[in-house]
């Protein structure tokens, strides 16, 4: 499987394979058909109160992420279908933060990969 991670502001590349939005929000200053998205569950994003709550704060990282992956057990079909495709090509999961380290993507990334 190969899942990997990317900022929505990076131009898409062919490499990319199967681009998902994993944002429940639009990014600022992108357009859609800049994007080149293959889909956008926004089920699987974190909720917005999660989101709101972690603010992007790296210290509350770890406390974000344990919460976010509580939130994706309720989600377990949507994340099948991302695993199954990334059977056949690689997935990249799209973020708009400007961290790349402390972002629900990485987090994701890994919970798939398991």
């Amino acid at each position: 499987m190969k899942i990997k991670t990317k900022r929505i502001y990076d131009d898409p590349a062919k490499n990319d394979g199967h681009r998902i939005l994993v944002d429940r929000v639009w990014p600022r200053g992108v357009s859609k058909e800049d994007a080149e998205l293959d889909d956008w569950p926004k089920e699987i994003a974190p909720s917005d109160e999660l989101r709101k709550w972690f603010d992007h704060d790296p210290d509350k990282f770890e406390e974000f992420a344990k919460k976010y992956r509580k939130e994706l057990k309720d989600h377990k079909e949507e994340l099948d279908k991302i695993r199954k495709k990334a059977k056949d090509k690689t997935v990249t999961l799209l973020y708009g933060a400007k961290d790349t380290e402390n972002n629900q993507a990485v987090v994701l990334q890994e919970l798939l990969n398991n």
